[in-house]
């Protein structure tokens, strides 16, 4: 059984920084990808960040140069470090893991709330 466990979510005014950490647990060898994506109130959920085995990353257009996305793939764990925040990046943020491409982990997301 794998485990996706978020954590690092939390109240920040806008300007201010926030780690996200997600962490895989279980009988697994390797991810194709890990990453977050982020649920608005109202809105679907979208792609934030992302980065592949092969150490290829891609980021919604709206975070690049605030948000960093890292890994350590060793231990199947993928940071988020979001700096710069402001009240639209509100949203529940969830870890992503793809085994393949019919196997995907989430985790049950982490609440990031920026304040005006």
């Amino acid at each position: 059984q794998v485990r996706v466990v978020e954590s690092g979510g939390g109240l920040v005014q806008a300007g201010g920084s926030l780690r996200l950490s997600c962490a895989a647990s279980g009988k697994i060898l390797s991810f194709v990808s890990m990453g977050w994506y982020r649920q608005a109130p109202g809105k679907e959920r979208e792609l934030v960040a992302r980065i592949t085995a092969g150490a290829n990353v891609d980021y919604l257009e709206s975070v690049k140069g605030r948000f960093t996305i890292s890994t350590n793939k060793a231990r199947n764990m993928v940071n988020l470090q979001m700096n710069g925040l402001k009240p639209e990046d509100t949203g529940v943020y969830y870890c992503n893991a793809v085994l393949r491409a019919d196997i995907v982990y989430w985790g049950q997301g982490t609440q990031v709330t920026v304040s005006s």
